[in-house]
């Protein structure tokens, strides 16, 4: 196949026509901007321009993993949601290059007996770092086999000792806009806020990742310390987190407060319920270098809970799925 240059191809080979259009025109709407050349990047794979490439020691496999096909390193590391960098699938590892990680504290408070703030290099060590391969999927209707390095967001949870207040934990993404340029344009309300009730929060499947393919994150993947919860769509999982917050009350996350009607709080994967401008039932796994390459592949019916069904369907048991999305 002829590899063209990212500038020669357009966004809108990127991700499927339709999506392409309904997913710009939603941003238009929430911003009133009209973004020049469309939302998405041009999407040829960049080789981790802001790679750590930092090994984490000590990193064991988990049988929390699936046993499928890796997606490239160099995909991983290049195609990103991370608006707090841009917009376009690139701009994350295009913009992330200078961001600053060390120093890195994260605050741990609310409805908890024991607050604290961690040192990120104490987060490293407060729990065996293990190697979880976890599908993960995105909104627009690509997914990827990512392998993650860290421990489950419980272990810092039950040191936290929450009171019987905290029905739910909010994350809270750094707010610098003088390093993350996204944050100059109001595409979302910043910082960027996500949040999961207490029992996904606890479920053994969510992580606490501080790593990919054996190395400390790079900075386009969310560094130095996201969290990942497969079997929700890819926003869910907040990146370059400085607060974990137990509350009471629901948290008002990023995207519902952009799109109440497209993004709910759930946000788990469900074929069988669409979103407002697009089917959720198929999806196109990325396993190329390029997403030119991978736009050809035929797509594959997407699972229930991304796959995930037998491991946490309990956790919604009784619930409308529908209304509750």
């Amino acid at each position: 196949m002829l590899i063209r240059r990212s500038s020669d191809i357009k966004s809108s080979e990127i991700t499927d026509p339709d999506l392409f259009l309904k997913r710009r025109e939603f941003m238009r709407a929430a911003t009133g901007l009209v973004a020049a050349g469309g939302l998405y990047g041009a999407g040829m794979f960049m080789p981790g321009k802001a790679h750590a490439g930092t090994r984490l020691p000590g990193v064991k496999k988990s049988a929390y993993s699936v046993n499928e096909t890796l997606t490239p390193r160099e995909a991983v590391t290049s195609y990103n949601n991370f608006y707090e960098f841009g917009t376009d699938k690139d701009d994350p590892a295009a913009n992330a290059g200078k961001f600053k990680t060390r120093p890195w504290q994260v605050k741990v408070e609310g409805e908890i007996r024991k607050p604290k703030t961690y040192d990120i290099d104490e987060l490293l060590k407060l729990a065996p770092l293990e190697e979880r391969v976890y599908r993960m999927r995105c909104v627009e209707g690509w997914s990827m086999v990512i392998p993650w390095a860290g421990f489950p967001l419980a272990e810092l949870i039950k040191r936290a000792e929450p009171t019987g207040n905290a029905k739910f934990v909010e994350f809270v993404t750094l707010l610098d806009p003088a390093q993350m340029p996204g944050q100059n344009v109001r595409v979302l309300q910043w910082p960027y806020v996500e949040g999961l009730r207490m029992d996904e929060a606890m479920h053994p499947l969510t992580l606490l990742a501080l790593g990919l393919y054996g190395e400390a994150l790079p900075n386009q993947n969310g560094a130095p310390v996201r969290v990942v919860v497969p079997w929700k769509y890819g926003f869910k999982s907040a990146k370059s987190i400085v607060r974990i917050r137990f509350t009471e009350q629901q948290p008002k996350t990023s995207w519902e407060l952009a799109g109440p009607n497209e993004y709910g709080f759930y946000s788990n994967v469900n074929p069988t319920v669409d979103h407002p401008r697009w089917s959720q039932a198929k999806e196109r796994r990325i396993e190329k270098l390029s997403v030119v390459d991978s736009l050809f592949d035929k797509k594959r019916e997407t699972l229930m809970f991304n796959g995930y069904a037998d491991q946490v369907a309990q956790l919604y048991a009784g619930m409308d799925l529908k209304k509750y999305f």
